[in-house]
């Protein structure tokens, strides 16, 4: 057992029990959505700056129909008008 390598073992693993099969496909599934939210959160949120220089507020540039929020249920952003001052 201890010449054999991870992959080797995991493949044996799961020929013995195949019911590790869903499960292994669920956690994967969980983790690769995990991964893409965070991605969408670090490229799409205004909350997030990554070039100070160029855009040090990037909140301020918004106007009141672009959609930031991952899920919107009662909102339709595109008949907001704009309530605020300009910067």
């Amino acid at each position: 057992m201890t010449g054999t390598s991870l992959g080797a073992r995991f493949y044996r693993q799961i020929k013995r029990h195949p019911g590790l099969i869903p499960m292994i496909g669920f956690i994967g599934l969980g983790m690769g959505s995990a991964a893409l939210y965070l991605l969408r959160l670090a490229l799409h949120s205004p909350d997030v700056c990554w070039d100070r220089k160029n855009n040090p507020e990037p909140w301020n540039r918004l106007s009141p129909n672009d959609q930031y929020k991952f899920l919107a249920v009662s909102t339709d952003y595109k008949k907001l008008k704009k309530d605020r001052p300009d910067f």
